[in-house]
């Protein structure tokens, strides 16, 4: 789970209270990684010694998200090819986020690597609400827009190795 922990710690532990059951939290706790490291050697432990085995990444995006480094360098990690291929993605909209006319959320209000992920349909997005009262279906959604990638680039791979 990735989301700001000054402005969002309260949705982060109702998840955990409520739904911890069904999940096993990967998030970096306050303090965990030295602030005087180097950006490189934090997105490295972000990578290798917590998202390294996630299958899917929930984004608690609220209206400071956006402005965090951490948040972005989590996505980047969960978006990487490793072992597993790569993490689904999904961004769940707080209940302070603005929607637009037609229900939906501003791009320009969230981290632009999510933006990017929810317009190309990599990621799925929801509301809080509908996260927390549908948790496994979303999260199953999620995962499964992981594997459909997965497919996609095997078959991508495939097509080229005839061609050669």
């Amino acid at each position: 789970m990735s989301y700001f922990h000054d402005d969002d710690q309260r949705y982060k532990n109702a998840l955990e209270r409520d739904l911890g059951h069904l999940m096993i939290p990967k998030s970096v706790g306050p303090g965990e990684i030295k602030s005087d490291n180097s950006p490189d050697y934090t997105k490295q432990l972000i990578q290798q010694d917590y998202l390294a085995d996630t299958s899917v990444l929930a984004v608690l995006v609220g209206p400071n998200t956006l402005k965090r480094k951490h948040v972005d360098w989590e996505i980047s990690a969960a978006l990487m090819a490793k072992v597993g291929g790569h993490s689904g993605l999904i961004g769940v909209f707080l209940p302070e986020m603005r929607t637009s006319g037609n229900g939906g959320w501003f791009y320009n209000q969230m981290p632009p690597r999510l933006a990017d992920n929810i317009k190309s349909s990599y990621a799925s997005n929801c509301s809080w609400d509908k996260f927390t009262k549908k948790f496994s279906s979303k999260v199953e959604n999620a995962f499964n827009n992981r594997v459909s990638l997965k497919e996609k680039i095997d078959n991508s791979r495939v097509q080229m190795a005839r061609n050669l």
